[in-house]
């Protein structure tokens, strides 16, 4: 063919692959929103169902999504672009909807499409389940990150769990706590792309084969295992306004035959699904009980599951841009959310001993020089760790590694520390005892180039107490990153009026850099401003008295200050500090009725770990005290307490913009960082709190 005509045709095909751009318009919307309707889902106005409407604007939506999320993919290959690969074993990104139509400045276009429709886009938004991929705020931080790297253009990729059954469901009978599976992909979900020609085959079991090949080199082989299919789906991640759209992509565990046909046809029915069963529980639910033997082995094999996926996944992407894995640190780097997806180290180890065929110290340089990890806890019982006997029968060759790793370590250790046999035993990567122990944390400082903690504090305690040999040894891996939320989600999209008036106030700066809420300064005298930011949380308020009113019957007095405490039920969150606070509020108030106090309604809500006993008493705790003070007449609306069941994001959104107080007032020196705090703060709460966390960083820039 003349160069000229293969010319022709190269354009031609380019042409024909061109992403026409979706009409941004009200009207483009309206014909998107009708062809969807009748095109994917086949209903007309006729038969469609609410859901059927989120639907077909969430396939609306999403078609403008794809075509910049194919842009942005395009742009990070062509320009082999270093990405940052984000391991968490939660992302709790609750409803998408909402955040979408935000981040694409579809919000005007959106409701007045569907108003001529005779939709309301509020009561579209109320079809979408929230996706509770996680138990609280290590989740909801992992979901604030990709929002935060999409908006600044960072190429960023999540990697995690796709749970049938996210967090549960909380119901709140006769002042209990009683938990229901949370089924949020009972009727579909229009965001995600399933992407099985990327499926990855994940062992189990087995054992080890050494033999040394026909150079002499040492090789290992793991032989005898069983296989697992992690079948990846991923979910955009739009940046604000800037047509930047991430990836999230999430492992659903498959059996690698999932039917057998001799079997079935033998009249065994329960064994010819056996292993699909066996296989898809890895994926089934969030944090399975590990109270059993069977839980805490189900748990090890969620964490390795979704590590080892991604590994494999994020080096398949390394390979098709680049050559020699020499480059790899230069083109990638691994943040480890917590010590869950520790073992990705060792899977990486793996990977490149055994695969790959590179030498010990070029493949743990590298390992180093590509990892990063955040721990987020202060208590030393909290750090993760695994019986060896379960984790060499599960994990037999990462076992071999890690304690290849210790071995080394104990070697460098033993020369810099020659007299010190006491800090080669504190510093091992195996605990010992009965049975001994792989300790998970430790494998992910030395395996890490970088070690943060979640507040200038708990930095300091890591540095000082938890850490403090290891920071002894390593003092240029110890850095401190303060946790963070999205001003996107927590205040633009959660609090729409208060978002209009400070961009009136200030200007749009602050969307995307929130140092321009400095400007507030030289105005917050301004009388019109505090006026107007009154009404703003009046009307906040009165929305959220809507819901307490619906879901528990309770009228509340909207000119009482609004006292929130809203987290995970726990003993050092203090709880039980707060109801007795009301209670005490409350005896005084019997012994003088016409006391003159300011109306307090106290607000809770947050779960309970199914097996965490205690937790479950103190929400029956404070249900209790809720019947009796809010029964007495004595109260006249001076006093009330709230319990909100089944606290998720979607429910949150709601509460933060009507708080007056903000109760941060877990134990001191239990709360790494906490984030609740920062979105009462964004949202014109004032903070009752421990000098803990984030709560000391908050206090210094504010007052």
């Amino acid at each position: 063919m003349p160069s000229t005509k293969k010319k022709d045709v190269e354009k031609e095909s380019e042409e024909l692959w061109h992403l026409e751009h979706k009409d941004m318009t009200k009207d483009g919307l309206k014909e998107s929103f009708s062809s969807s309707l009748q095109y994917g889902l086949a209903k007309d106005r006729f038969t469609a169902t609410s859901h059927d409407n989120f639907m077909a604007l969430g396939m609306s939506l999403r078609d403008r999504l794809v075509e910049r999320w194919i842009q942005t993919q395009q742009r990070y290959h062509k320009k082999n672009l270093k990405r940052v690969y984000y391991l968490s074993l939660e992302f709790l990104i609750g409803r998408l909807l909402g955040n979408y139509i935000l981040n694409l400045g579809l919000m005007d276009q959106a409701q007045k499409a569907l108003e001529e429709f005779g939709l309301n886009l509020e009561k579209v938004r109320e079809e979408e389940m929230d996706a509770g991929l996680g138990n609280g705020g290590l989740g909801r931080l992992a979901a604030c990150f990709l929002d935060s790297m999409a908006t600044l253009g960072i190429p960023g990729h999540g990697y995690g769990i796709r749970y049938d059954y996210g967090i549960f469901n909380q119901r709140i009978v006769n002042g209990f706590q009683v938990e229901s599976p949370d089924e949020w992909l009972k009727h579909g979900n229009p965001w995600e792309f399933a992407r099985p020609e990327y499926a990855q085959k994940i062992k189990f079991y087995g054992n080890t084969n050494m033999y040394h090949d026909k150079h002499g080199r040492l090789c290992v082989e793991w032989v005898n295992a069983e296989e697992v299919i992690a079948m990846p789906y991923d979910t955009p991640v739009p940046g604000y306004q800037n047509d930047v759209v991430n990836t999230l992509r999430l492992w659903s565990a498959r059996g690698s035959e999932e039917f057998d046909l001799k079997y079935f046809n033998d009249g065994d029915y329960e064994h010819a699904v056996y292993e699909k069963m066996f296989s898809e529980n890895i994926s089934k639910v969030l944090y399975p009980n590990d109270a059993t033997s069977m839980g805490r082995e189900l748990r090890l094999k969620q964490e390795y599951f979704f590590t080892a996926a991604s590994i494999a996944d994020l080096i398949r992407r390394f390979k098709e841009d680049n050559a020699l894995f020499k480059d790899f640190p230069d083109k990638a780097v691994i943040q480890l959310n917590d010590t869950h997806p520790a073992l990705a180290i060792a899977e990486f180890m793996r990977i490149l001993l055994d695969e790959e065929q590179v030498d010990w110290e070029t493949a743990w340089d590298l390992t180093v020089r590509s990892f990063a990890y955040t721990n987020h806890t202060v208590m030393p019982e909290a750090l993760e760790s695994w019986p060896v006997p379960m984790f060499e029968k599960l994990l037999p060759r990462h076992m071999q590694i890690i304690y290849e790793i210790n071995h080394r370590f104990m070697k460098e250790l033993e020369a810099e520390y020659p007299s010190d046999s006491d800090r080669w035993g504190r510093m091992s990567l195996i605990e010992e005892g009965n049975p001994k122990k792989v300790r998970m944390a430790y494998l992910a400082i030395i395996g890490s180039h970088s070690v943060n903690g979640v507040s200038e504090l708990h930095s300091t305690l890591l540095r000082e107490q938890l850490f403090k040999d290891f920071f002894e040894v390593f003092p240029e891996k110890f850095n401190n990153k303060t946790n963070g939320i999205s001003p996107r989600r927590w205040l633009i999209k959660a609090n729409p009026p208060l978002a209009r008036l400070l961009t009136e106030a200030i200007g749009d700066g602050w969307k995307k850099d929130l140092c321009e809420l400095e400007k507030l300064v030289p105005i917050k005298k301004d009388r019109l401003l505090k006026k107007k930011w009154q009404q703003v949380k009046q009307e906040n308020k009165k929305a959220l008295s809507e819901i307490i009113r619906c879901q528990t019957g309770i009228l509340v007095n909207l000119d009482s200050i609004f006292d929130v405490q809203v987290k995970r039920i726990h003993e050092y969150k203090r709880q039980t500090l707060l109801i007795l606070y009301a209670i005490s509020q409350y005896l005084k108030l019997r012994e003088n009725p016409n006391a003159s106090i300011t109306p307090r309604t106290f607000i809770f809500s947050g779960k309970a770990a199914p097996s965490y006993f205690l937790a479950k008493l103190i929400i029956k705790f404070i249900n209790n005290v809720a019947t009796v003070i809010n029964h007495d007449k004595v109260n006249r609306d001076k006093l009330k307490v709230v319990f909100l069941e089944n606290y998720r994001v979607s429910l949150a959104e709601n509460i933060f913009p009507a708080s007056d107080l903000s109760e941060q007032i877990s134990t001191a020196g239990t709360e790494a960082s906490g984030t609740g705090c920062m979105k009462f703060m964004m949202n014109g709460a004032l903070t009752v709190g421990t000098h803990d966390g984030a709560n000391i960083e908050i206090a210094e820039a504010v007052g």
